[in-house]
C-alpha cells in the first residue's frame, strides 16, 4: 500500500496574487487552475517532484481571519532544497521577505521567510 499527503490546503485572499507569489517568486509550478463556478477555483501549485502540492483556497467569510495564521504564528511549512544558496538568492531577488539571515543548525542550513499571506516557512537544506 502506498500513501502520502498529496495536498495541503492553504488559505489565501486572492487566487491570482497567490499564484503570482508561489509560481513567480517561489518557483513552484501551476498544476491546475479550474473554474468551479460562483467565484471558486481549484488552484494547485507544486514545489516539484516528490513534494507535497498546495491547494490555494480563497478564504470566504469567517475563514478570512485565519489567512496567514494557519501555523499559529510559528513556522509550520518546510521547503527543502538541495541548493540553499541559489534558492535563497533567487527568492530574495524576487522579493520574498526573509525574517532572518541564513543560519547553520545541526539539521542543516535554514532561513525563515513569509509567504504572501504571512505564513512562516523554513527554507532548508537538510544536512546530508
Amino acid at each position: 500500500m502506498s500513501r502520502r499527503v498529496a495536498l495541503v490546503s492553504l488559505l489565501v485572499a486572492d487566487y491570482d496574487e497567490a499564484i503570482g507569489f508561489f509560481v513567480g517568486k517561489l518557483g513552484f509550478s501551476l498544476v491546475e487552475d479550474t473554474d468551479m463556478g460562483h467565484g471558486k477555483r481549484w488552484v494547485v501549485v507544486s514545489p516539484g517532484q516528490d513534494g507535497t502540492d498546495f491547494l490555494l483556497a480563497r478564504a470566504v467569510g469567517e475563514q478570512a481571519a485565519a489567512i496567514g495564521q494557519q501555523g499559529g504564528g510559528r513556522v509550520w511549512l518546510f521547503l527543502h532544497t538541495d541548493d540553499f544558496a541559489g534558492d535563497y538568492a533567487r527568492m530574495s531577488a524576487a522579493g520574498v521577505r526573509f525574517l532572518e539571515e541564513p543560519r547553520h543548525e545541526a539539521y542543516g542550513t535554514v532561513a525563515v521567510f513569509e509567504d504572501i499571506s504571512g505564513n512562516r516557512w523554513d527554507l532548508m537544506q537538510p544536512k546530508a
